[in-house]
């Protein structure tokens, strides 16, 4: 495994959280289920989503995947578990305790007389909301070791050569199949789309990637090949894209007599699977040309994205509340709400996290280079 930094990798990571701070802004406006709702929606806006929804998280379990195997590198397994725990517990229990209770309170804010009453109520339930991304991540991490450890040792050079070999023979496209038997077969027995770690349909779908992140950067050659098949992953995402809209516009009434409901679910969550996948394997190989680039910006960029993700669903929350109740259209909405949420955490970033030693360890960033 080469242990060269990977700046294309830095650079998906930023583009990753930003999508999701993009992805949040805008669902108040989408008309899903969110914790502040506009009273008017855009279709368009939903129809657009829907698309970037199918790979937008798979790629950042992707890139903590890769991430995990880099952070073990450089550790023993006892020092593993212990960076995982400075890195991701101990921020998850600072946002329960601090950053997720602001957001149940505007989502409920006539059901409590003060933010303060309400404190104890508000952390009493314990939501994780967007940070259950940092709870999958750390379990996700510490229930891998047993393959980590297998992935960089030598019993596991038959398997990884096994797997060189088929990908080389049928392409990346054809790990597709491992991730259409996931998501189907958990499906099948678990329709919620719970984020919780004990929810197969999620967790293992979502494991899918993070494993391949694992496995991909254990053997280098995989990156090459992600590199050498780049044009034609792209074309596989494109004729998937067709399909993917050809199938999701399809008018209810026309395929209604002929295929079942659950048939027509099951057949959902393969397209989109393929969708995903494709993007995914079509992402890493382009990133390696446009974005494997060492800067200034990027060395900041990689610093504050952490802080950056932890905070922005709140920041949105709070400001958005009040921002959807003015007499304005969407697209002005959005724009307001994105340039003061953008603002207000940048400034946060800069003046209260950056600049000090604890506060920086509970949004699990390392100490300040002297």
């Amino acid at each position: 495994m080469s242990k060269q930094r990977r700046f294309d990798l830095d650079w998906l990571r930023v583009i990753s959280v930003f999508a999701v701070f993009l992805h949040h802004v805008l669902m108040p406006f989408n008309g899903d289920d969110f914790h502040i709702m506009n009273k008017t929606h855009s279709k368009i806006l939903d129809d657009t989503m829907v698309y970037f929804e199918q790979f937008r998280l798979p790629l950042l379990f992707f890139i903590s995947g890769v991430g995990t195997i880099f952070a073990f590198s450089k550790r023993s397994c006892i020092l593993f578990i212990k960076e995982r725990m400075l890195r991701l517990l101990i921020p998850l229990i600072f946002g329960v305790l601090l950053i997720i209770p602001p957001q149940t309170f505007f989502e409920s804010l006539d059901s409590y007389k003060s933010y303060l009453n309400a404190y104890p109520d508000l952390v009493l339930k314990f939501n994780v909301n967007h940070l259950w991304f940092i709870e999958n991540l750390f379990l996700m991490s510490i229930v891998f070791i047993p393959f980590i450890l297998f992935i960089r040792s030598n019993a596991s050079i038959k398997l990884k050569k096994w797997i060189i070999n088929n990908t080389k023979k049928y392409g990346f496209i054809s790990w597709v199949l491992v991730l259409l038997i996931i998501r189907l077969a958990t499906k099948e027995f678990f329709l919620s789309d719970s984020k919780i770690f004990i929810n197969p349909s999620s967790t293992l779908y979502f494991g899918f990637f993070f494993f391949s992140g694992i496995v991909i950067t254990s053997t280098g050659d995989l990156w090459n090949l992600l590199l050498n098949k780049r044009k034609l992953n792209f074309k596989l995402l494109i004729f998937f894209t067709i399909l993917f809209y050809c199938y999701y516009f399809i008018p209810g009434n026309i395929i209604k007599p002929y295929v079942s409901l659950d048939n027509r679910w099951r057949l959902w969550y393969a397209i989109s699977s393929l969708v995903s996948w494709s993007a995914i394997i079509t992402i890493l190989g382009y990133s390696q040309v446009f974005l494997n680039k060492k800067s200034e910006l990027l060395s900041k960029l990689n610093e504050a994205v952490y802080p950056f993700y932890i905070l922005h669903q709140t920041i949105i929350i709070v400001l958005g509340y009040y921002i959807i109740r003015l007499e304005a259209n969407i697209f002005s909405k959005i724009i307001i709400l994105f340039t003061s949420s953008l603002i207000l955490i940048t400034l946060s970033y800069i003046l209260l996290i950056y600049p000090f030693k604890w506060i920086r360890f509970l949004f699990g960033m390392k100490n300040k280079k002297i």
